[in-house]
């Protein structure tokens, strides 16, 4: 399988199975269009070339795509169906999202958790069930060594006196039992002070720091309790986080919805004052809520990550280098083969607890009874649930089967499946729509590497 396509002048081929990634000159990309996706060379339409170019360069465009077919860099047979009959159904859990809160501060009109309380009643998660969560990973993470703990809420920092006691928790017990905690934060920022700042710049190994970028956009969705907005309190603390942390082992982490479809305006304006690991993300937000992407906005949506690619590029370019995660890629290493094919494990090796200590397959399924798999307490009770996630990969989807971006998002998100099509084998078709511009957004940068 191959996927061909052109952008900002460049005529760019992944050989989806091999991950190699070509760029033709006009002659090569019209020639291999002539291809059938098995590789077999259409003589008929080899021919209707004739009028276009001579027939020296027809052949010469040939011998190279058929050469790159012997070398295994073109039209490559599946390297990993062979590995779906022998996968080990046998999973161990390596990593907690733990919901500290099940309160917030923000009333945010797009969040998915219900303003933080996750349609419940909030509540705080108390140490002995933060106590808890770190023996349960231990107990169910077999041999892995390297573990992780992500703090969630809600807001986490509305309970951060937990959070430390959980934290030197685990470092007795990592020692005990022989492994090794990393520990992520995600906060909206609004508490962060000197102190809690200092506690996670020496404990945490990734923070996540909540901003939608410009002013008036950040404070028509992300609002304090009273109605005003957010941005000039969070701006200022998440900086100095930023600054603190070198530019390095953070995030500034912001949502896109309809109501800001020009969303590259927002990525450089935190690019502009002062961050340099970006991630705008688009709204996962229910059918004509008024803030959901729409099959109608996704021409638009595309050209802006196509904008957002060019002006990327030419600042990095230039020497006004910041990372914006969606143009992420690794063409040498990249994920592992279990990531490529099935994904962030949730509902196998990551799980959510709840302030009460309930687990749930990951962050957004809590609150939804139907996906409840048992609690820390007593354990996983629930098999036919995570046998459902088990048996969930890029081969067991036929959506994904087919499609050349399956390596690269691994099957797509379970939660958004469930929301958007009640099955989590079924793909969200935005959200896939997307994922495939940002991907060839990231490879076309990758073919200016040399000169970036």
């Amino acid at each position: 399988m191959i996927h061909a396509y052109k952008m900002h002048g460049v005529n760019i081929v992944l050989d989806v199975n091999s991950g190699a990634v070509h760029v033709l000159d006009d002659i090569a990309y019209d020639v291999l269009s002539c291809y059938d996706q098995d590789g077999t060379l259409d003589e008929q339409r080899l021919t209707s070339l004739n009028h276009k170019y001579g027939a020296e360069e027809i052949k010469e465009a040939c011998n190279e795509i058929e050469t790159l077919k012997k070398e295994n860099l073109l039209f490559t047979s599946d390297p990993y169906s062979e590995y779906i009959p022998l996968w080990t159904k046998k999973t161990v859990v390596k990593a907690l999202c733990l919901h500290i809160a099940h309160d917030c501060n923000l009333r945010c009109s797009y969040c998915f958790a219900g303003t933080g309380d996750y349609k419940g009643a909030r509540s705080l998660m108390s140490l002995e069930v933060g106590k808890r969560a770190i023996d349960f990973l231990i107990e169910n993470s077999g041999n892995r060594r390297n573990l992780e703990v992500d703090f969630f809420g809600g807001e986490p920092l509305m309970n951060f006196d937990v959070v430390k006691e959980i934290v030197y928790y685990a470092r007795q017990r990592e020692k005990e039992a022989n492994k090794n905690f990393r520990f992520t934060l995600t906060t909206n920022v609004l508490l962060l002070d000197e102190e809690k700042r200092a506690f996670i710049n020496e404990h945490m190994h990734n923070v996540v720091l909540s901003l939608d970028g410009r002013k008036e956009i950040n404070d028509e969705v992300r609002k304090r309790v009273d109605g005003s907005g957010s941005y000039d309190r969070v701006l200022p603390l998440a900086l100095k986080m930023a600054e603190e942390r070198k530019d390095k082992d953070y995030y500034v982490r912001g949502t896109f919805t309809r109501k800001n479809l020009d969303f590259g305006k927002d990525v450089l304006h935190l690019a502009d004052v002062g961050f340099t690991q970006i991630s705008v993300e688009p709204v996962v937000a229910a059918r004509d809520s008024g803030l959901d992407i729409r099959q109608e906005d996704l021409k638009t949506v595309c050209d802006e990550y196509e904008r957002l690619a060019m002006e990327y590029y030419q600042r990095r370019k230039n020497g006004k280098w910041f990372n914006f995660f969606h143009f992420m890629i690794d063409l040498e290493g990249g994920p592992c083969v279990a990531k490529r094919l099935r994904g962030c494990g949730s509902g196998t090796e990551y799980l959510a607890v709840t302030p009460e200590g309930d687990l749930y397959p990951c962050h957004q399924f809590v609150g939804q009874k139907e996906f409840l798999l048992g609690n820390i307490f007593d354990g996983l009770n629930n098999s036919t649930i995570r046998e459902e996630f088990i048996e969930s990969n890029v081969y067991t989807k036929p959506q994904c089967n087919q499609c050349w971006a399956k390596f690269y998002c691994s099957g797509g998100c379970a939660a958004n499946s469930w929301q958007f099509n009640g099955d989590i084998k079924i793909p969200y078709d935005i959200g896939c729509e997307l994922e495939k511009k940002r991907v060839e957004c990231a490879l076309w940068l990758k073919t200016q590497e040399v000169e970036v």
